[in-house]
Parts: structure tokens; sequence; C-alpha cells
């Protein structure tokens, strides 16, 4: 039998450890103020060291070919202090321990016809590795595959995988972001994923961070305080320097960051956490450059996305070519569709869901049919400050739709999940809503077959951190009502402690009984949908394509002209009562939840907690 040909995939980098001609290896550090560094290598007999030759521009470097794939490094910056590399491929010994050398083209690859899938026929799955299965681990993932693609997902999206301290983590306290955790597996298991996934035909999106480093286990402060800047504060303290002096290399590292995984990788694109806590006063600023840099290097080959989360609603990011390509990121996820959809079915007024209470059908039908539901308009949660920018105008394929994530489950004191918080029937009509409109929808892990595990805080700091973290986790939610007294702040589970992972962990073995099976059909027949009627229709939409109409309290038509020229429609009830409507929509009903109610939509009546979608092809349209 013929040997499977080797596809090897490496993206070139300026820093870190990187095989050169005639099998050695180049050591790269960028340490402006250390005047000498050493490469410290573990040796069987004992640590060997070797001066690296300091450089212009405070870079310093040496080429071995003593090493090969497998040696463990550390640098040696002086002061008795030896560190990680900052761009380590992999760390065995977590985050404060040895980095490894690793030949990227050892993998042996077997999707060398992939090229990825337009972004139309997008339905995203998002996970957490450690949670998603009870080993936690790449690997496991693969073995559930089979069960996500026949679910009708095409594109699975890991939360952050780059190092972070500890067990477990959410893996936005990464401060290593070229190695995956070791807790889930070395490089080649991740690769593997991405190889598994692509045979299924769904792509792999890879949730990075690129808006602060973790709080324990970066040591770039020690050799690098030009990484961070006073200029700009965050959420996380001093901002990461993106415009400053010396700024050239910490933009060269997150840029070669986004490449690595996409080409090394070969990831089907990134979604870039919390963009609105990046500082930066460039031109181009940083995730424009990282946009040019990822189109300009790879997306001629095959297709690539890029999605944001950006709490500042900033439509220029996802503008479109005169073709409909984007131009520079293909969406951003949308809160405000989430926001909207969750007041309406759990009546939850607190926080920024108050921006949403006075009308939340309106809000809702503006994000089904505009994208956003603030365009500019003034925000009371955000003390009254103007916040978004016009949409309208974009494809509606710019805005990511959901009804639930790792963040609006996640970061409740309890981690509930919408299935405990919502009445089913409700629920199920927002579910048919979500997956049978133009934007791409996303699902989080076990809500298709209707989870009841919840998703809660979790880490893994040493004792002084996790302290406190966990009050100041606590501490979070003194400013809602439920909590403002210390006994019942003391109720939120700690996020260090195991049992708040382990309770996070899905449990699979429900899926056969109701309501989840239930739930599970639900979410693969409307899915069927999607994908047979919808998905092929929605290529040359363009914006201003679709407009709503609010019939009642929680209750909302809309439509859409599709690429084709057909129109979809929607009618969608999440209140208690029955409402009047003008007319049935016009076309071929596609699904209808509950089934009964389809019977009344034709009578021009809307049942409670029921929703229905029509397609009207229209004349010459097949």
């Amino acid at each position: 039998m013929a040997e499977e040909p080797i596809h090897p995939r490496r993206h070139d980098m300026p820093f870190g450890a990187q095989f050169v001609e005639h099998g050695a290896v180049r050591f790269r550090l960028w340490a402006p103020r250390r005047p000498r560094v050493a490469l410290c290598l573990d040796a069987p007999g004992g640590e060997e060291t070797l001066p690296m030759n300091p450089g212009a521009g405070g870079w310093h470097e040496v080429v071995t070919a003593r090493v090969g794939s497998g040696a463990r490094y550390r640098f040696d910056i002086g002061a008795e202090a030896r560190v990680p590399d900052p761009a380590s491929r992999y760390q065995p010994e977590d985050v404060h321990g040895p980095s490894e050398v690793i030949d990227p083209c050892a993998y042996r690859w077997r999707d060398a016809g992939w090229r990825g899938r337009a972004w139309e026929e997008a339905v995203i799955y998002e996970l957490h590795v450690g949670a998603f299965t009870p080993e936690g681990t790449f690997r496991a993932v693969i073995a559930r595959l089979d069960e996500v693609a026949d679910l009708g997902v095409t594109a699975v999206e890991l939360m952050p995988v780059a190092d972070f301290p500890g067990a477990r983590n959410w893996g936005y306290d990464g401060v290593l972001p070229f190695a995956p955790d070791s807790r889930y597996g070395r490089p080649e298991d991740l690769k593997a994923l991405v190889d598994a996934a692509h045979a299924r035909g769904m792509m792999v999106l890879l949730d990075v961070v690129y808006n602060h480093f973790g709080p324990e286990g970066n040591y770039l402060h020690l050799y690098a305080p030009d990484f961070f800047t006073q200029r700009h504060r965050t959420p996380w303290g001093a901002a990461i320097n993106f415009d400053g002096s010396n700024a050239r290399p910490v933009r060269d590292f997150f840029m070669h960051n986004a490449l690595y995984w996409i080409e090394e990788y070969h990831m089907d694109g990134l979604r870039l956490d919390a963009v609105h806590a990046i500082a930066d006063d460039s031109d181009p600023d940083i995730l424009l450059e990282i946009a040019a840099t990822v189109r300009q290097s790879v997306a001629r080959e095959r297709q690539v996305h890029l999605v944001l989360e950006n709490d500042r609603n900033e439509a220029r990011y996802l503008r479109r070519d005169p073709d409909g390509r984007a131009r520079h990121y293909s969406a951003q996820w949308n809160d405000d569709a989430h926001h909207a959809f969750h007041v309406l079915l759990t009546g939850e007024t607190d926080g920024y869901y108050g921006d949403y209470a006075p009308d939340p059908a309106r809000h809702l039908g503006r994000c089904l049919t505009e994208g956003f539901a603030y365009q500019g308009e003034v925000s009371a949660y955000r003390n009254r400050a103007r916040r978004g920018e016009s949409s309208a105008g974009l494809d509606l394929g710019a805005f990511v739709s959901f009804l639930q994530t790792h963040d609006q489950v996640g970061n409740r004191a309890f981690g509930e999940r919408l299935a405990t918080l919502a009445r089913e029937q409700a629920l199920r009509a927002a579910t048919t809503a979500l997956l049978l409109a133009p934007s791409p929808p996303l699902l989080f892990m076990g809500e298709e077959f209707g989870a009841v595990t919840p998703f809660l805080f979790f880490c893994d700091f040493g004792p002084e951190l996790a302290a406190a973290v966990t009050a100041g986790r606590r501490l979070e939610f003194a400013r809602f009502g439920r909590f403002s007294d210390a006994a019942a702040r003391a109720s939120i589970p700690d996020p260090n402690d195991p049992a708040t992972f382990a309770r996070s962990k899905l449990d699979w073995t429900c899926r056969s009984r109701r309501p989840h099976a239930q739930w599970r059909a639900l979410y693969r027949a409307v899915l069927a949908v999607r994908h047979e009627h919808i998905a092929p229709r929605l290529r040359g939409m363009r914006g201003h394509a679709g407009r709503f109409t609010v019939v009642a309290k929680g209750a909302l038509t809309a439509e859409w002209l599709l690429g084709d020229g057909s129109r979809l429609h929607l009618v969608l009830n999440l209140s208690a009562r029955e409402h009047a409507l003008s007319a049935c929509p016009p076309g071929d009903m596609l699904h209808c939840e509950p089934a009964a109610a389809g019977v009344e939509v034709q009578a021009a009546r809307l049942p409670a907690a029921a929703a229905a979608c029509y397609l009207d092809r229209g004349p010459g349209v097949i």
C-alpha cells in the first residue's frame, strides 16, 4: 500500500525557535532592556548554556546544531532569571517551565484538498476543549465530531487554547499565545483535530486574545517592558503597546500569531476577543493591519474568515468590497441580538439588559434585519454614551447571532443555561428564528440537546492570586439585588475550586432522554432547512435587504430579500399571548414551531410562543 503524501505546514517567524538549514535551530528573543541573554538547554548531564549574540533593535540570537525536536530550553535574562520563550510552540511543564522545540513539519497532514467553506454556509459551534468531554483533550473532541457534523454544524469554534497557568481556565488568561496548552494535548493533537474536522467538511475557528496577557506567567515585563504602555489603560492594567515607541516588534508578534494559527495549524479563521479593549491610535490600527496581512498572505489560496468581538459596534471593520467579499473582517459577534432575545425569553433587566428592556422586540427586529440594535443611539448602561455605527447597509452575514455563548452563560453567577431560565416552547420558537434568519448562527456546546449542566467561571491560579480572583468575582455581583449581602455572595462558586470546573463539564449521557432528544431533533431539522433552502440563497445579499414590523410586545415579523431574488419571511411571537397578523406571509412554509401553529398562521393569527418561516421564490426564481 502506497504511503500517504506528507503535506508539511510551517509558519516562519522572526522570533522563537525556528529550524533552519541542515537541521540547525535558530533561537531569537526580543529583549531590548537586557544587554546580555543566554540560551539554557536541558541536557542529560545538566544544563548547557550558550551565549546569544546581541543585535540591532534589542534582538538576541544564536544558531546551534546541538539540539533537535523535543529539546527543552529557557532564556537566561540575567539576575538569576530564566524565562520561557514568549513564542514557545509548546510548554510541557506549564507556563513557568521550559519551552520545547517543535518541528512543525513533522505532522503528516491529510487535508491537502481543503480550501475552506463559504461564509454563507457557516453554522458555528463554540466549545471549551476542557469542558466539552470528560477527558478534556483535543483527541477527545475528535471522538465527538461526527455527532456535531450530523447536527448540521459547518464550523467548530474553539475557545482560546493558548497556554494558561494551572490545570483549568476559560483560556482568556493565556500568556504564551503560540503554545497550545499541554492539558489539552500536544501540538500534533490539535493539528489532528483540525484535520479530522476538515475530513468531515467542517471549518475550525480559533478564539485568540490580543487585548491583554493573563495575570500569572507573563515574564515579558522583565526583559521587554516596551511590550506595554501607560499611555492607555485597560481593565487588566497597562495596555499592550500597539502605537507607542518601539511598537513595531509588538505588532509583528501578534500579526505573526494570527498567521501562525492559520498557516501552521490550517485554521479556517480566528475570533478576536474583546477588541474594544485594544487601544491603538495608529493608522492603520492593529486590527486593520492584521486583517490586511492575513488576506494578502492566505486568503487567496483558501477561504479564511476573521471575526470580531467588539462592544463598540464599529461597522467600518465589516465593510464589503463591491463583489461582496469582506474587506477586513467577515463578521462580528452580535451581542445586541442576544440581549434582545434574552430579555424577551427571561424578563431579566439587570445590567446591560436594561438597555433592551423598554422595547426588546424592536431591538430584536433591528438586529435581524439591520445588524446592530445600537447604531449610534444613547446607551443608558454606558452612562448615556452613544454606541455603535450605522450597519443597515451591511450584508447580514457580517453579524453572528446567538442565544447562548460562554460569555452569556458563564458570566452569570451560577452559570445557568437558557434551558433552566426560559419557558421551553418560547425557547424553541426563538431557536427556530435564530437558525433560519440570514445571519450565521452560533451555538454553545450542549445547547443543541438542551443541556442543563452549568458553565461556570473557573481558573487555577497560585494561592495569593486565587484568593483575589475569588473575592473579585463575588464583588462583581454586589450591585445585583439578590447578591446585596455578603452571605448571598459567598454562595457564588469559587472559580479556583476544582469542583467548579467539574460541574461545568457537559453531561453527554442525557441526550437520549426527554426533553434532550427532542431538543436535538429540533436543531437537526431546522438546520437541515437552513442548508437546503436558505444558505444557497444568501450569496449576493446586500445591505438594506431586510425590514421588520413589531406586531405587539414580544412579537414581530421580518422579511429579507435574498441573493437570488427570493424573499424570506419570519413571524415570531415570544410572548404568552396570541396576536393577530395583518396577513399570512406569502410563499411556502419552510418550518413552523410548534407544527400545529401553522394552521393559525395561515389564518393570520400568531399563537403564543411560536415561530414560522416562509420562502417566497417569486416569478422566475427556482
